[in-house]
């Protein structure tokens, strides 16, 4: 796996960026254009796309090394993605994630979803909307880190950055939610760990959701 920024090369016309990221499906076909060309290449990348002085940058993990700038971007060279891990290890984590539960084999936002349940309990008033954030939040990565090899650190868990979102592929429509979780970690089990860091956390991985970047404290 190999881990890569990128970042806009010098001066770009607004049009020529809009072309390629003026919605998340695009974002997201731009995002295989960096890549070699491989007709039977499956989605072997996850992306996190954050604003830096009002211009976007990406981190890519991802099986093959991105090569084609498009014109648009400047490639630092990549990173060979390899943590080595170990159990008690305390690190520092940075992850957006669409979080889901499922309901009758559907997915449903886990913020919305928690908000409906306590209306549904008419002796409970629903506490405030951030209060709410972080309670889902934190209940969601805490069974992430149980099935995966790590545990959160309550005190360090900050949940916020709650959005909404639609896209449109074709003549489908798209809606999803996300959330960015920051804190400390300590690992439990690094095989698991390392596994799930490659695969990425969560749903809606096409659209820029489910990298977790981690550091040292």
């Amino acid at each position: 796996m190999y881990l890569t920024r990128i970042t806009l090369a010098g001066r770009v016309r607004t049009n020529d960026l809009l072309r390629h990221t003026g919605d998340m499906y695009r974002e997201h076909q731009m995002l295989w254009k960096l890549f070699p060309e491989d007709p039977d290449a499956r989605r072997d990348f996850l992306y996190r796309k954050d604003i830096l002085y009002s211009r976007p940058r990406y981190f890519i993990l991802s099986e093959r090394m991105p090569v084609h700038d498009l014109g648009l971007w400047r490639i630092d060279p990549p990173r060979e993605f390899a943590p080595r891990l170990r159990r008690g290890q305390r690190l520092q984590f940075s992850l957006r994630a669409n979080p889901v539960v499922r309901v009758d084999g559907r997915r449903h936002d886990i913020v919305m979803h928690q908000k409906t349940a306590l209306r549904a309990r008419n002796d409970e008033e629903a506490p405030p909307l951030g209060l709410l954030i972080h309670t889902a939040g934190a209940a969601w990565i805490d069974r992430q880190a149980e099935r995966h090899g790590f545990a959160v650190l309550p005190e360090s868990l900050r949940v916020d950055g709650y959005r909404q979102h639609r896209a449109r592929q074709g003549a489908r429509r798209i809606r999803f939610s996300t959330l960015d979780f920051h804190g400390l970690l300590t690992v439990t089990d690094p095989d698991r760990f390392l596994a799930k860091l490659c695969a990425g956390f969560g749903a809606a991985k096409a659209f820029g959701c489910g990298l977790m970047l981690i550091r040292r404290p």
